[in-house]
C-alpha cells in the first residue's frame, strides 16, 4: 500500500482551525507491519464529557470547527479526527486500498483502542461519519453514552440511494481531478467563503491524494450481497437493541439523506421517546446551522447525564 502524506504547509492558510494535532499509528491492513497515521484535534477541557465528531466525504474535520467551538463552549471535549484518505490523515493512494471495512478497522483502532481510547463517548456523525460511526457503536457499545446521528444512515442494500446521489457518484467516479471545495459548497445552503473552499482543498495538494474522495461512493452497499452489507445488516441487527440514548438531528434541505431519519427513529430501540429535531440546512448542516446542532448534542449529554460508579 503507497502512503501519501500531506506537507503540513498545505494548511497554513486554513481559518479557525489551528489547535493541535494529535497522531496516532494504526496497522494499514494491507499485508506485513505496515502502519499508516491518523489525525485528531480535541477542542474543549480535558475534563469534559467527550464527544466525538466523525466527519464524512469529501470533507475532513476543518468541517467541525464551529460545532467543536460551541460543545467547548458549553464545558464539553471534542475530539475531531480525519478519516484515513482525508485532513491530515494518511492517504492510500489507490482506490482499491479503500474498503468499508477498513475504514471501520481504521477509526476503531485509531479513537477506541489507541490514540484517546474513548469511552463514554457521545457519537456525533454525519455522512460516511455515521456509516463508520455506527459501525463503530455496534462494535463497542459499552463505550458509547449517546448517539446523534445527523443527516447519515446505515445501508445494507436494501434501498436504493436517490437519484441526486448518484449523479454525485457518477461525478466523483469518473471525475480526475475533484474539486473538492466546490462539491462541499454545493451541499451547503450558505456559499462557503473563498477562504473555506480553499480550506476544504487543502488536504489534496493534486489529484494523486484524492483516492479516498474518489472510493467512497462505491463502498456504500447497493445490493443485498455487495461487500459489507452482510456486516451491516448484522450491525443494524445490535442497533435495533441497543438502549443507547440516540437521537436524529436531519437538516431539512439534504436531497441525499431525506427519509433516512425514519428507520433509524423506528427501529433503534434507544431512539424511542427521544427529541428528534429537524434543523435549517443543506448536506453539511455543520456549515449551515453549527450551534443548533451543537446544542442538539449539549441537550442530550444534559438530559442523559453520565452513570458515576
Amino acid at each position: 500500500m503507497k502512503l501519501l502524506r500531506t506537507p503540513d504547509d498545505a494548511f497554513a492558510a486554513v481559518p479557525d482551525w489551528d489547535h493541535p494535532v494529535s497522531y496516532v499509528e494504526v496497522p494499514a491492513l494491507s499485508g506485513g507491519d505496515a502502519t499508516l497515521r491518523v489525525a485528531y484535534v480535541e477542542v474543549g477541557s480535558p475534563d469534559g464529557e467527550p464527544v466525538l465528531c466523525l466527519h464524512g466525504e469529501p470533507s475532513w474535520g476543518f468541517l467541525y470547527r464551529h460545532v467543536a467551538t460551541a460543545l467547548a463552549d458549553a464545558g464539553l471535549r471534542a475530539i475531531v479526527p480525519d478519516l484515513v484518505g482525508f485532513g491530515r490523515s494518511d492517504k492510500p493512494a489507490d482506490v482499491t486500498d479503500h474498503t468499508y471495512e477498513r475504514h471501520v478497522a481504521w477509526m476503531i483502532a485509531a479513537l477506541l483502542d489507541g490514540g484517546p481510547r474513548l469511552s463514554g463517548v457521545t457519537l456525533l456523525c454525519q455522512d460516511w461519519g455515521g456509516l463508520i460511526g455506527l459501525r463503530m457503536l455496534t462494535d463497542r457499545p459499552e463505550r458509547f453514552a449517546r448517539v446523534v446521528a445527523a443527516n447519515t444512515g446505515l445501508p445494507n442494500g436494501t434501498r436504493r440511494m436517490p437519484d441526486v446521489w448518484w449523479t454525485f457518484h457518477d461525478f466523483v467516479t469518473s471525475t480526475p481531478s475533484l474539486p473538492i471545495g466546490f462539491l462541499v459548497d454545493g451541499g451547503t445552503q450558505r456559499t462557503l467563503s473563498d477562504a473555506e473552499r480553499l480550506a476544504y482543498e487543502a488536504p489534496f495538494p493534486d489529484a494523486t491524494y484524492q483516492a479516498g474522495p474518489h472510493a467512497m461512493p462505491g463502498l456504500i452497499p447497493q445490493e443485498p450481497d455487495a461487500p459489507s452489507a452482510a456486516e451491516n445488516q448484522r450491525a443494524w441487527a445490535v442497533l435495533t437493541e441497543l438502549e443507547v440514548p440516540f437521537m436524529t438531528a436531519f437538516s431539512d434541505a439534504d436531497p441525499i439523506t431525506r427519509g433516512s431519519e425514519v428507520p433509524l427513529q423506528q427501529r433503534v430501540r434507544g431512539a424511542q421517546g427521544e427529541p428528534h429535531v429537524t434543523l435549517p440546512g443543506g448536506h453539511f448542516l455543520q456549515e449551515d446551522c453549527p450551534r443548533e446542532l451543537a446544542q442538539v448534542v449539549v441537550d442530550a449529554v444534559r438530559r442523559h447525564p453520565a452513570t458515576r460508579e
